[in-house]
Parts: structure tokens; C-alpha cells; sequence
């Protein structure tokens, strides 16, 4: 098969749907492979592609973060747990894998593209870290991500929250609702889809100039304290804060009562998630919904309708305003 793909300019993927009489080849593609077929006497080993066609009948749930992430961001176990209930639903197993590292990626495509799972839901991507999907891609790997692939937005399917809508929605809530005038911002990584849509949001409602209201976090508690010490220091009399979630904003706050602030009467404090987070800060974080359990169901259901032949489809879902004590 190998060789037949050499020689005809397609991956071994497409040549198995040509052996296999699957759907979604091309008919350029087909004809390129049965000429290569015919040019090197390839044939079937019956036992071979009985092995081949085969299902594993479980399906990955592709962590690309390192391991303690897993444990110290909620977001990753109910997002796991919620497609977890979803493929148990329909009796098919989940495996984790984790890839935060370039050696666990490159272990975690070679178990993937070996068939030893049927499809992958792809979580927390990031881009210039995501050589592995060009692999997935060109071997035609069932995958489909938690947010919008960047660079993959065209070839790999996703269901997303509305992270540039939900970034507007809050800034305008801070600035009308409650009163706000000098709003700055925790923006997330800038290599993670969300981490950008909720920065532009943020920057298209409040048509900030002055980059003095952007500190940028890792997404975790230490880093979004960090973040306030910044904005403090260059911008002192801010008086609302949008996180871009809410483990960040749990850090600003507790930032804010070290230096005597009270939040919300001196400083507004909001995050993106609605994560435990949320609920056991003292005060409880005014919020961005965003619906997990439909994001991992709906995840579910696309995958395997990429695994049965079908297109991939791409699906935004909105986020919901949870107003608490905070701001």
C-alpha cells in the first residue's frame, strides 16, 4: 500500500477507501490509484486487510497540555467526562491521551494513525504546536476539535463556544450594567483560539487603544494574580477587569484584596467559563458560560459521523451571561 501511494500521489489513506470501496474518493484520486495498482502488480493479503478494515471501536480524547493541566483547569475533566457519558451512551470506550510535549504528540499520532482508536477528539490545540495534524490530515484521521484548529480551520471539523461574542457581551455588560469606564483586560494565550477571540472581542467593544489595559496569562490562577500586579502598575485607577477565564480572575481578585482593592466596589472583576472556580471565590465571579456538556456532546456526534463517512461540520454555540457577586 505503500508503495501504490508513492506512486499514485495519494496517502495510504486514500488508497484503503479505493481498496476498501469507500466513500468520499475523488474520481481523479481513484483512477490515480488503480493505474498505480496496475503498475505494481499490488495485491490484497486477505488476512491483512480483514486486520485492516477492522474497527478498534473506541475513541481518543486528545489532551495537548501538559500533564498537571489536566488537574488544575476543571475545564479539561468535564469536558472528558461529559464525552466519556456520551460514547458510554453508545457503548464505545474513551481513551486519554495526553500531548503536551513534542515526544508525547509524535507517540500519541503514531497510536492514532495505527488504528488502534477509531477518531480523536482533539482538545486545547495550539497553534504552532499542532504538527501532528498535518500527519492526521494527510493519513485522513477522524478528528474533531474542542475550538477552532487554527490553521485547520478548513480540513478538520470543531464545535466552539463564542468566545468573541461572549468577550463582547461581558465588556459591554461591565461598561453599561455596571458602570465601568476604565476596563482592562487578562487575555489568554494568544496560540489558542480562544485566548485570540475573546482578546478581539474584548478590543472591538471597547475600542481600547492603549495597550496598557492588556496583560496577557496562561490560563492559570498564579498567572492571572501576575497580570494584575501588571495592569495595576502601568494603569492604577482602572476600575473593571475582564479575565479570560475565570482561574485568571480568581488571581486578580486575590491580587486585589493583597493590595487593600475592593472588588466590586473599588474594581469589577470578570472571567470566561463559568468553572468551579467561579462559585468558590470569595466573591463569586461574574461570568461567561460556556455549555460543555453540549460542547463534548456535540463533539461526539460529529466525530462519529466523520468515522461513518460523512463531511466534518463546524458549529459555534452561544455563551450566557452569569451575573454573581463580582461585578
Amino acid at each position: 500500500m505503500v508503495d501504490v501511494a508513492r506512486v499514485s500521489g495519494v496517502s495510504r489513506g486514500t488508497v484503503s477507501r479505493v481498496l476498501n470501496g469507500g466513500r468520499w474518493v475523488s474520481d481523479d484520486a481513484r483512477a490515480a490509484v488503480e493505474d498505480a495498482i496496475r503498475q505494481t502488480g499490488y495485491r490484497p493479503n486477505p488476512h491483512a486487510r480483514s486486520l485492516a478494515t477492522s474497527r478498534a471501536h473506541s475513541i481518543a480524547f486528545l489532551l495537548t497540555e501538559p500533564h498537571t493541566r489536566l488537574f488544575e483547569d476543571p475545564n479539561f475533566s468535564t469536558l472528558m467526562r461529559a464525552a466519556s457519558d456520551a460514547l458510554a451512551a453508545r457503548d464505545i470506550p474513551l481513551v486519554l491521551l495526553m500531548a503536551g510535549s513534542a515526544d508525547e504528540q509524535r507517540r500519541a499520532s503514531e497510536f492514532i494513525r495505527a488504528g488502534h482508536v477509531d477518531g480523536a477528539l482533539l482538545v486545547s490545540s495550539h497553534a504552532g504546536r499542532d504538527a501532528f495534524l498535518t500527519e492526521f490530515v494527510a493519513d485522513e484521521v477522524p478528528v474533531v476539535s474542542c475550538g477552532v484548529p487554527l490553521g485547520f480551520e478548513r480540513r478538520i471539523g470543531f464545535v466552539a463556544a463564542d468566545d468573541l461574542g461572549g468577550a463582547r457581551d461581558m465588556v459591554a455588560y461591565l461598561r453599561d450594567a455596571a458602570g465601568r469606564s476604565r476596563i482592562a483586560t487578562i487575555a489568554g494565550p494568544q496560540d489558542t483560539p480562544g485566548g485570540r477571540d475573546r482578546l478581539e472581542g474584548y478590543r472591538l467593544e471597547s475600542d481600547a487603544t492603549v495597550d496598557a489595559l492588556v496583560a496577557y496569562g496562561d490560563y492559570s490562577r498564579a498567572s492571572g494574580k501576575r497580570a494584575m500586579a501588571e495592569l495595576l502598575a502601568r494603569v492604577p485607577d482602572i476600575d473593571a477587569v475582564f479575565a479570560a477565564n475565570d482561574l485568571m480572575a480568581a488571581g486578580a481578585i486575590d491580587l486585589l484584596r493583597d493590595r487593600g482593592r475592593i472588588v466590586p466596589d473599588d474594581v469589577a472583576v470578570a472571567g470566561f467559563d463559568d468553572a468551579p472556580a467561579a462559585t468558590s471565590s470569595v466573591p463569586a465571579i461574574t461570568t461567561m458560560r460556556q455549555p460543555f456538556a453540549r460542547i463534548a456532546n456535540e463533539m461526539v456526534r460529529m466525530l462519529l459521523e466523520v468515522i461513518a463517512g460523512e463531511p466534518a461540520g463546524r458549529l459555534t454555540l452561544p455563551t450566557e451571561l452569569v451575573r454573581r457577586d463580582s461585578a
